[in-house]
C-alpha cells in the first residue's frame, strides 16, 4: 500500500502529465488551424450556367427553385489534411436534404462528386475547428449555415423577384441583402455578364470568423478564394456595379444556359 506522501507524488505526476498533454493538443491545433475566417458562398441557379465555357454541360435538376450551396471555405488554410477520404455513405442520413440545397449543376458531375471536391479541398482545412472535424459535421454546419441565411426570403421580403425584363437598382438589392450577410466590407454581391453584357445576380460570399459568427476582418482575406477552373469563361462571378441595374434571371429548367432567350 502507498504512503500518503507516495501517493500524493503519483497524482501530482498523472496531474502535470495531463496537463501538459491538454497544452500540447491545444497548442498543435492553434499550429495546425492557421486560418481564421472563413466565406460561406450561396448561388442562383438561374444564372449560373452564363459563365460557363460549354454551356451544354448545365443543368438544374427539376426539384432546385431556391439559392444553393457552392461552398464553405477556410481563407488563408496553410494546413489541410488532403488524404482525409470521404464516403457516400458518410453523408447518407443528410443526402436529401443536400440533394435539395447543395446540388451539382453540371452534367458532368453527380452532386456526390461535387461535395467530394468541396470537401477535400476546403471542408479538410476546417477540420482542425471541433465543430467541423468530419465530413458529417462539416456538411452539417453548411446546411445550419444555409437555413440561417435565407437569401431567397430577404430578396422576396425586398419585392426582388426573378425576371427577364425587370432590373433593379443596386442600392435596392444591397439594402435588401445587408441585414442578412452584414456590412462587412468582405462580404459581396456578385454579378455575371450575360450575352448582352447585363450584370446578373448570380453569388452572395458571406465572411465569417472560426466561431462561425457574422464577419471577419482578417488582414489576408483579400484574395483568399478558390481558383477558377477550366469551365469558366472567367472566375463565376465578379462584385456587382453599384452603378449598374441589376438583372434577377428565373430559373428555366429547359434552358438553363438561356434563361431569358
Amino acid at each position: 500500500m502507498l504512503s500518503p506522501v507516495l501517493l500524493m507524488v503519483a497524482l501530482l505526476t498523472v496531474l502535470t502529465v495531463t496537463m501538459e498533454s491538454d497544452h500540447w493538443i491545444t497548442d498543435q491545433q492553434e499550429k495546425f488551424c492557421t486560418w481564421q475566417c472563413l466565406k460561406f458562398t450561396l448561388q442562383w441557379p438561374g444564372s449560373f450556367c452564363l459563365g460557363l465555357k460549354n454551356s451544354s454541360q448545365c443543368r438544374i435538376p427539376p426539384n432546385i427553385q431556391t439559392w444553393t450551396i457552392h461552398g464553405l471555405w477556410p481563407l488563408k488554410a496553410h494546413t489541410c489534411c488532403l488524404c482525409w477520404p470521404i464516403f457516400h455513405s458518410d453523408l447518407k442520413e443528410l443526402d436529401p436534404e443536400l440533394s435539395q440545397l447543395w446540388p451539382s449543376l453540371l452534367k458532368t458531375q453527380s452532386s456526390f462528386l461535387f461535395w467530394k471536391d468541396e470537401w477535400i479541398k476546403h471542408g479538410s482545412c476546417a477540420a482542425c475547428v471541433e465543430g467541423m472535424n468530419s465530413p458529417l459535421r462539416y456538411f452539417q454546419i453548411c446546411l445550419k449555415l444555409r437555413g440561417r441565411f435565407d437569401i431567397d426570403r430577404a430578396l422576396e421580403d425586398a419585392g426582388i423577384k426573378p425576371s427577364c425584363n425587370q432590373s433593379y437598382p443596386y442600392d435596392k438589392v444591397n439594402h435588401a441583402l445587408a441585414p442578412v450577410i452584414g456590412d462587412d466590407p468582405n462580404a459581396q454581391i456578385q454579378c455575371i455578364n450575360d450575352e448582352k453584357e447585363r450584370e446578373v445576380l448570380v453569388q452572395v460570399k458571406i465572411p465569417l470568423s472560426q466561431n462561425l459568427t457574422l464577419g471577419c476582418h482578417h488582414k489576408e482575406d483579400q484574395g483568399a478564394e478558390p481558383e477558377p477552373t477550366q469551365l469558366w469563361h472567367t472566375f463565376p462571378g465578379h462584385p456587382c456595379p453599384q452603378d449598374s441595374p441589376v438583372f434577377y434571371f428565373p430559373i428555366n429548367h429547359d434552358r438553363p444556359h438561356q434563361p431569358c432567350d
